[in-house]
């Protein structure tokens, strides 16, 4: 049976619904509750001080704020320097890990570093303790310093070759820009119980007992609404140790939110890798070696996931094509900046631009339309499962639909005829996978004693629709409706182990978990309904509502009626490992014209073919997909982390660009859809799927409409850049 078949075997009445987000009523009515939202009466505030400095030696004098009014507790590096370690992933062999030092001991090693933590009765207390703190700090230099030196692949020679291209794409550090800022509370009575702006509750559980020499059992986390997340919050970040260390030296409850400056200067940002790349190619346009050079700063110090970008943007290589010999050789250094972590795409979008501009060169190279080169060079069935750990994906149907929805030939002609008439206009194509769901989750499927269903799920939620996701495949595994499923998430103490929500995993294998525990409840449900009515399960048969017995339906209400009266009256748990990879796919046209005048790249439309596999709601997917392209479009076109001598030049709303409505195109999205062997839902990752395919695109549209031989150009295509570029300029 198939993949899709087994997952819904028997019923299917509402998996593939479009159904609106549940959580919508609560959150768009005020009814949200989000960290800042949770403070006790009494609730201490805390303030940091951070380095203004990139890099020195320090003293402080912090006697003025231990007496200023309102203070409770002033803490330094010193008083937090004998915790124990975060957890850092060993995603790649070799690596000398330099996990968190929540606070400076002894010297600054980047701006907005945590130097001084005050509590005080109030904010205003707190930040006016700051301002009588002595900080004096002999700047230097700290340079860079090696971490990872990795070749994925062999070496990279192919058979003798006609043709050789080249390609160099720099990315520029972006920050994975929330609505919320990160928050964190505090609470300390007999325990911690820390409330986090987190994907993931149970590994910052899992850390904070580890640095505060805690029982596991002892800390509890709850991450309750979460305003966006997009990675900048897969990780334990200092001020959420500060916060819970004060909490336990006090005895009290405390409170720590960011600001937006405090964002820009501490808290994880993404991209930043310079990466090369050549293909050789025979004259028929087959593609038959590739190499890449990838560099990846890490800022001074490395979150749990900092590893990940890096090992995926070199394992991805050579993307969806078929390219015999592949070297990737992948390097990245502390430096003296803000910490580098996961960002929406975790080196797939790196890998994937650098290929696609490649792809693009070569088409140019070989004298070929861009569209057939691709063709031409993508893999098919037979290459299946490749080298690089694809598993699934029809790429030539993704190309066919591209150029049938696109109208890319009529496209083609009209390019034509607009730059005989003086206009300066471009298409791009790109071609991409992604990796997107591997290892294990869990779930708890829990009949309660009214009947109605919860669903307690170690993934959790940040906005994307995961309650109502869940709801409606643990409605379709029990024949209920879905507002009889409660979905649980979040919370350590109401939730089993699990890893959260990033790498586009939870509905893949999250979801898998779900049906699973669904499916777990449902024969427990079916042996308790046959000693309900003194018959045999095999005379127990599910139905809608209930379960018939020898001819009499027991309804979930009936059946949890003679089972209990309070509480949980069934529970089945089920931890769920994926047996594979999940890997979603896609292809992308953009179309742009750029003003001579100004370099102002205007994007005409975005053309989307997408393979996230088998939909659980194509609403949700749809908003995923239109939130990823509009990081996508931000990444390419504006947003741009700066420093200039160690100093955060963007730290600021007023200098660092965000996409804004007005600079949305118009968005064709067309579904291509093949199901995943990988998981028993047969789903594909879809968050992050913008990220990947349209600045790859956007990039080669404005390099197709700018004039020939053009050096290649780097992230954002800033309107001075593009400019220059048209100008014949030095860029």
């Amino acid at each position: 049976m198939s993949i899709m078949g087994d997952a819904m075997i028997g019923h299917s009445k509402w998996t593939g619904q479009a159904m609106p987000r549940r959580e919508d009523q609560r959150l768009l009515t005020g009814a949200g509750r989000f960290v800042a939202d949770l403070a006790p009466e009494g609730c201490l505030a805390l303030e940091v001080l951070r380095s203004p400095y990139a890099g020195g030696t320090f003293s402080l004098d912090i006697s003025d704020a231990q007496d200023a009014p309102g203070v409770r507790l002033v803490l330094t590096g010193d008083d937090l320097a004998l915790l124990g370690a975060a957890g850092v992933n060993p995603l790649i062999e070799g690596v000398d890990v330099h996990p968190m030092q929540p606070m400076a001991l002894g010297r600054v090693s980047a701006v907005g570093q945590p130097v001084v933590a005050v509590v005080a009765d109030t904010v205003a207390q707190a930040r006016d303790a700051l301002d009588l703190i002595v900080l004096d700090v002999e700047e230097d230099d700290i340079g860079t310093t090696p971490v990872v030196r990795h070749r994925f692949g062999g070496d990279g020679r192919s058979a003798p070759a006609s043709l050789t291209v080249a390609a160099r794409v720099d990315h520029a550090l972006v920050a994975p820009f929330a609505l919320e800022p990160r928050a964190t509370l505090a609470i300390w009575e007999d325990g911690l119980t820390a409330h986090l702006s987190t994907q993931t509750p149970q590994r910052c559980r899992d850390d904070l007992a580890i640095m505060l020499g805690l029982p596991r059992k002892a800390v509890r986390v709850v991450a309750p609404d979460v305003g966006g997340a997009f990675g900048g919050k897969a990780s334990l970040m200092p001020e959420d140790v500060i916060c819970a260390y004060a909490a336990r030296a006090l005895g009290a409850a405390v409170l720590w939110v960011a600001t937006r400056s405090d964002e820009f200067q501490a808290a994880t940002q993404g991209r930043g890798a310079r990466t090369s790349g050549t293909l050789t190619l025979d004259d028929t346009g087959r593609v038959h070696g590739m190499t890449a050079q990838m560099a990846f700063p890490l800022g001074h110090w490395m979150p749990y996931s900092s590893l990940a970008p890096i090992r995926n943007a070199g394992r991805i290589l050579p993307g969806p094509y078929a390219v015999a010999q592949v070297a990737a050789d992948i390097s990245a250094d502390l430096t003296p900046r803000a910490a580098v972590n996961i960002y929406r795409g975790a080196g797939r979008p790196e890998a994937a631009m650098l290929i696609e501009r490649l792809m693009d060169k070569g088409a140019q190279a070989a004298g070929m339309d861009p569209l057939a080169f691709r063709r031409l060079n993508i893999m098919g069935p037979g290459d299946l499962p490749a080298a690089n750990g694809v598993c699934s994906g029809d790429f030539a149907g993704l190309l066919d639909r591209l150029e049938t929805a696109s109208g890319y030939a009529a496209l083609r002609a009209a390019q034509s005829a607009r730059r005989a008439a003086g206009e300066v206009c471009g298409l791009g194509i790109a071609l991409y996978v992604e990796p997107c769901g591997q290892g294990w989750e869990t779930a708890e499927a829990r009949l309660m004693a009214d009947g109605t269903v919860v669903l307690a799920t170690g993934s959790s939620a940040q906005g994307q629709g995961r309650e109502t996701a869940f709801a409606q495949l643990v409605a379709d595994a029990l024949q209920i409706a879905p507002d009889h499923v409660q979905v649980v998430a979040g919370d350590t103490q109401q939730v089993p182990d699990g890893i959260g929500a990033l790498a586009s995993r939870s509905t893949a294998i999250g979801g898998s978990a779900a049906v699973l525990a669904a499916r777990a409840l449902g024969t427990l449900a079916r042996v308790a309904a046959a000693k309900a009515q003194a018959t045999t399960p095999d005379h127990v048969i599910m139905a809608a509502g209930g379960f018939w017995a020898d001819g009499v339906l027991l309804t979930w209400a009936d059946l949890a009626a003679r089972l209990g009266t309070s509480g949980a009256v069934l529970v089945a748990p089920v931890r769920y490992d994926a047996p594979a990879e999940a890997w979603a796919s896609g292809a992308v046209l953009a179309e742009v014209t750029l003003d001579p005048e100004t370099g102002v790249v205007a994007v005409d439309c975005l053309t989307w073919v997408d393979d996230a596999g088998h939909v659980v709601n194509p609403m949700l997917v749809e908003g995923q997909m239109i939130g990823g392209a509009a990081q996508g479009i931000g990444a390419a076109l504006m947003e741009r982390i700066v420093y200039q001598e160690g100093q955060l030049v963007t730290g600021s709303l007023m200098d660092y660009a965000v996409p804004r409505a007005s600079d949305m195109p118009p968005l064709r999205i067309v579904k291509h859809a093949t199901p995943s062997p990988a998981n028993i839902l047969g789903v594909k990752g879809v968050g992050e799927a913008g990220c990947i395919g349209i600045p790859a695109a956007l990039l080669n549209a404005v390099m197709d409409a700018l004039p020939a031989n053009t050096p290649d150009l780097s992230l954002p295509l800033t309107s001075e850049q593009v400019w220059r570029a048209l100008s014949g300029m030095d860029i």
